[in-house]
């Protein structure tokens, strides 16, 4: 039986040696690479076509979902397992709307990895329940724009509207707007709380 074969992509030596470990130590399938950052992840899945790619959200640089973005637009079949310590809901709806078909956090049991692997490989999707609930929490219509993620990252590294509109070149008037519409979006009542959401959510990483 042929086995499922498996791109690793993680910038911790540590974690891919382990996770090739307990890949590797399957009958059924098998590690044909390891990537640390994301644009090494395009490059290795280019050179080897993995049957699914085990991919973290935390890379230096290219990020995981923008690595799966990448890869998707070239190669639309690729199937992803998100393996990672970000449990936000917005970080789930982005791997999901850039392609991934499974969602698993590192301190899970390491059985819903393989689980997740075997089940994506045969065409399937793989999300365990936290990793529903926390999609289900999602507030619907809590999508930001471009511009009101900026204003928001400033929002959280503690710049004041006047602040902000110097750095993006808007007016006082209308980082004052953007902040509005963000604590609507977020059901936030003040900035604090805009941050701490944010922050718990995935809107923004330190």
């Amino acid at each position: 039986m042929r086995k499922i074969r498996v791109l690793i992509v993680d910038d911790h030596p540590l974690m891919r040696v382990g996770v090739a470990a307990i890949i590797d130590g399957q009958a059924t399938m098998m590690t044909v690479a390891q990537a640390s950052t994301g644009e090494e992840a395009v490059e290795l899945y280019e050179q080897h076509r993995p049957d699914v790619t085990l991919m973290d959200l935390r890379l230096p640089q290219m990020s995981g979902v923008e690595a799966i973005r990448t890869i998707r637009q070239r190669h639309p079949q690729a199937r992803f397992v998100v393996l990672t310590t970000y449990e936000g809901d917005e970080d789930i709806h982005q791997a999901l709307e850039a392609g991934t078909q499974g969602y698993i956090i590192k301190g899970m049991p390491y059985d819903l990895l393989l689980q997740a692997l075997e089940r994506v490989h045969a065409g399937g999707r793989f999300l365990p329940p936290p990793i529903k609930r926390a999609l289900a929490s999602r507030m619907p219509d809590s999508d930001l724009s471009h511009r009101e993620r900026q204003v928001l990252e400033l929002l959280v590294a503690g710049k004041s509207n006047k602040g902000i509109g110097e750095l993006l070149g808007i007016t006082e008037a209308t980082v004052k707007s953007h902040v509005s519409t963000i604590l609507m979006r977020l059901n936030a009542e003040d900035r604090t709380q805009a941050v701490v959401s944010a922050l718990q959510r995935g809107l923004v990483h330190f």
